[in-house]
């Protein structure tokens, strides 16, 4: 099982810094990369990644009703896509499904609000707040996400512990995270476009290489698909699963609040 560094210091990116510098230097890094984001989201998976989206969404089933904290949440492309696919359900007396969106970088909420659409019911709430301490009641939500950005948290096991405790008894977690690839091959190929392509992209699109050498560097520090999982399993979630997505370059991990 992959742990991050002891109490002395966790990683950030390829080095390892004092727990209490990296929360700062994560909110450089997307303070920094805010107005390209989306774009460069894009750019750098060909548009997998909505796809990888729709599938954790699919996962998870909207309903009219629930209620959702998307964790990391950026510029909103899954409490957005959460709120739709809900109504699209038959109402069934109940109402319409609720989004918070849970960020600590201002700039990414903030570069997400111009894709609302109040009149559609497309507008998920905006709290700043951090994965370890959620300013939420408990047993708040039926669903808790967190789509790329379980990897930028300082301590893990704090994030998850938060998770469980504002989900409601038989809330779902679902994490959607870059994870390894299940084959040599392919890992070959994904670590050599990640070392030449995507710093290359962050340079001349977002013009910051630094940043996306860091998110690069982040993705091989988290721990692999089962390691993940038996961390999940040791926060108190119950049916822990996970599904490889194009060959493992991300998955879904989900659990129950049971």
């Amino acid at each position: 099982m992959t742990h991050e560094p002891d109490d002395a210091s966790v990683s950030f990116g390829a080095r390892d810094v004092a727990p209490g510098e990296k929360a700062g230097l994560v909110r450089g890094v997307f303070d920094s990369v805010a107005p390209r984001y989306d774009e460069m989201n894009d750019l750098m998976s060909a548009g997998v990644h909505r796809a990888w989206k729709r599938v954790l969404l699919d996962r998870l089933a909207p309903q009219p009703g629930q209620a959702l904290v998307d964790v990391a949440g950026g510029t909103g492309d899954v409490a957005l896509g959460f709120l739709a696919w809900a109504a699209t359900r038959p109402p069934r007396g109940r109402p319409p499904a609720t989004a918070v969106i849970c960020d600590i970088n201002h700039a990414m909420m903030r570069a997400g609000q111009a894709r609302d659409e109040p009149d559609l019911g497309l507008a998920p709430h905006r709290v700043c707040g951090d994965a370890e301490a959620l300013p939420f009641a408990d047993h708040s939500f039926d669903a808790y996400t967190i789509a790329f950005g379980i990897r930028n948290v300082t301590r893990r096991d704090r994030a998850l512990a938060e998770a469980r405790r504002v989900l409601r008894r038989g809330g779902r977690l679902m994490v959607l995270e870059f994870s390894r690839p299940v084959t040599s091959g392919l890992a070959a190929l994904y670590g050599a476009y990640s070392d030449a392509v995507i710093p290359r992209l962050g340079r001349v699109v977002a013009d910051d290489e630094d940043s996306y050498r860091y998110l690069v560097e982040s993705i091989r520090r988290f721990p692999p698909q089962d390691a993940f999982a038996a961390e999940v399993e040791a926060a108190g979630f119950a049916r822990v699963a996970y599904e490889n997505l194009t060959g493992g370059v991300a998955a879904i991990h989900g659990g129950w609040n049971l």
